[in-house]
């Protein structure tokens, strides 16, 4: 887009979103019909107060916690508009496609709305992914509502209803307000708390009390069988030592109650969605019931637990808009996600979720990971979280040259080292748990509070736990473009990197869960192992074996040194090459074409892991020991 021609769009939006007199607003009324779930389409009418004149109408376009504008436009289908009886014409803003342009007629004090929703089938993403099966459905309000522009979303209060297929229940932070002709009716809130309440709905269903004392915690459970449900009494009583935890970390809640919506389906995209009285959680239908499965989602739940404390309620001013449509700003990500995935794994394993060993494996994966990246000598840590809203939706294939979301991963390692180094600054007085009570706990609210917080709020807290140069410490680890290994804080809690010839637990199962090969650590590549693909090439890291040989993603292999290929024939020939000199020669598909490449490889296989440095106190044993009384 051309100079002129981008003023020129934004002087226009800046009419868009000029000021409008607010309206005395009485409740709108939503009623939402999802007995076609399993059909993938939603029905929705809403009628919504006005006074007569122009009107804009708004689709939420960027919905916290997804950091991107991704409210899911295309599937809005069969809008219409009425007043009085008579039905309105509308256009569409040409700047802000989501904005939509309405006359409200003399007379009229409301506009009734119309419009289907078509729930997307096998895709991914957050709310705009796969929410439904035949079996149950995951409903964001997002999806099936509008708003006046000129109303800010916690003043538009909106009375919802909700109908569902026969014989299926449902889940909410939102509770019922009464039922009537097969629908839920639930309380007027404000838009803002309605979008912040999702609802889970199912033929299989299943709620679990976790909390013991303060404010209520309920796993709900929905899955696309009932054997499904089957959690097992160690996996709940560790989920019941989750909230303990939790609460003993950050010492207050700001939730009057929290249901987790968890999801186990393998035909929903498979993500968390924080909110702050709950959380959209969807995984694999045998989750509860498959040793891989259950190792590779178990950190979900602690994840977007924490989230509670450091998202919503504790959130970055530039994520704090209070509305939809205005732009967010991700630029503090590392601590939104990065500090979210540190204290969720933490509490994973405080809780007895996650085993000791298995967290120390994770954290020499993540280092061995980052440290195959050489995307990071030209993009900071930062810059992954400034492009955030892109990254998410990137392709995988040269993920390791581009970086993606590296603010989790990176951010977990970085927040490691912040705790190792507190810790080492008070000779163990003090560490990150201190910061988590000042910043992110009391004083209690027992409701859904926003408090923003800048970069020199995160900088003031840390200081005001252990004195230090935060700014110039967290600023040269954020700006960095040096493909350096992150190991200060793995190094920092006693701990060394090494390699061996086997996968742990964690990686055996990400493998598994996931259905790839990794031989990242030694070729240098990602190979799909999924019965489908198998042998198609995910990720070429540049610099490596793989990489000199000259394979790239998206190629495929077809055999290993003259016979069909498989992830055993690959192995065999990894550990063959250790004791001779030739090279491993792999026939390889690439787009109708054929072709050979040797790989001049006798390294065996390697995966990642941490050797204990006795030379040093084990920091990461102190912290990963439970805070909760409860066994």
């Amino acid at each position: 887009m051309g100079f002129a021609r981008f003023a020129r769009a934004l002087s226009v939006g800046a009419v868009l979103f000029a000021a409008f007199p607010v309206l005395a607003q009485r409740a709108a009324t939503l009623t939402v019909d999802a007995s076609d779930a399993p059909r993938n389409l939603l029905h929705a009418r809403e009628t919504i107060p006005v006074q007569p004149g122009p009107l804009i109408l708004f689709y939420p376009k960027w919905i916290p916690g997804e950091h991107g504008p991704t409210g899911p436009l295309t599937d809005l289908v069969n809008v219409t508009f009425a007043a009085g009886g008579a039905t309105l014409p509308w256009h569409r803003d040409l700047v802000e496609i989501y904005a939509f342009h309405l006359e409200v007629p003399a007379g009229a004090t409301e506009v009734v709305a119309s419009f289907d929703f078509i729930l997307p089938p096998n895709t991914d993403g957050f709310s705009s992914g796969a929410s439904s099966t035949s079996q149950l459905v995951v409903l964001s309000w997002n999806q099936v509502v509008l708003y006046p522009l000129n109303v800010r979303p916690d003043d538009f209060m909106v009375a919802a209803s909700l109908k569902l297929p026969a014989g299926w229940k449902f889940a909410s932070a939102l509770k019922a307000d009464a039922s009537a002709s097969g629908a839920t009716q639930f309380p007027a809130v404000s838009l803002t708390q309605l979008v912040d309440s999702p609802v889970q709905a199912g033929a299989h269903t299943r709620s679990i009390v976790l909390s013991a004392g303060g404010p209520t915690v309920t796993l709900n459970l929905a899955a696309d069988s009932e054997a499904a449900l089957a959690i097992t009494p160690e996996q709940e009583a560790a989920s019941r030592k989750l909230i303990l935890e939790a609460r003993a970390l950050f010492g207050a809640e700001h939730y009057g109650s929290y249901d987790f919506l968890y999801t186990l389906s393998d035909h929903v995209a498979r993500f968390g969605l924080e909110h702050h009285q709950g959380s959209d959680d969807r995984t694999w239908e045998r989750a509860l019931l498959d040793e891989d499965l259950r190792r590779a989602s178990i950190g979900l739940l602690p994840h977007e637990y924490v989230h509670s404390w450091n998202g919503k309620y504790r959130r970055p001013a530039g994520l704090a808009t209070g509305d939809f449509h205005t732009p967010m700003k991700d630029e503090l990500l590392w601590v939104y996600e990065g500090l979210t995935e540190y204290l969720g794994n933490v509490l994973t394993v405080r809780s007895g979720l996650f085993a000791v060993d298995e967290y120390r494996e994770n954290l020499a994966r993540l280092a061995a990971y980052l440290d195959l990246r050489p995307g990071r000598a030209w993009r900071p840590l930062q810059d992954t979280a400034d492009e955030a809203q892109l990254l998410y939706y990137a392709r995988r294939d040269y993920d390791a040259l581009r970086r993606g979301v590296d603010f989790y991963d990176e951010g977990e390692l970085l927040w490691l080292e912040v705790d190792v180094t507190i810790r080492r600054l008070t000779r163990g007085a003090k560490s990150l748990d201190d910061f988590c009570r000042a910043f992110h706990g009391t004083p209690a609210t027992r409701q859904p509070v926003v408090k923003p917080y800048t970069f020199d709020d995160v900088v003031a807290a840390l200081s005001a736990v252990a004195p230090n140069d935060w700014k110039t410490f967290l600023t040269t680890r954020l700006q960095s473009v040096k493909n350096e290994p992150l190991l200060g804080g793995i190094e920092g809690g006693g701990w060394k990197l090494v390699f061996k010839d086997k996968p742990g637990p964690v990686m055996k199962s990400e493998e598994a869960a996931r259905k790839y090969l990794d031989a990242r650590f030694s070729l240098g590549v990602a190979i799909t192992n999924d019965g489908k693909e198998d042998g198609t090439l995910g990720d070429v890291i540049p610099g490596t074996p793989a990489a000199r040989a000259g394979l790239a993603p998206g190629m495929k292999i077809v055999a290993i040194d003259g016979r069909r290929y498989t992830a055993d024939g690959l192995r065999e020939a990894l550990k063959a090459a250790t004791t001779g000199t030739a090279p491993i020669t792999l026939l390889v598909e690439n787009r109708d074409y054929f072709t050979t490449h040797e790989i001049d490889y006798h390294g065996g296989e390697k995966y990642p892991a941490l050797e204990r440095d006795a030379a040093k106190p084990d920091l990461l044993a102190r912290i990963m020991a439970p805070r909760s009384r409860a066994k």
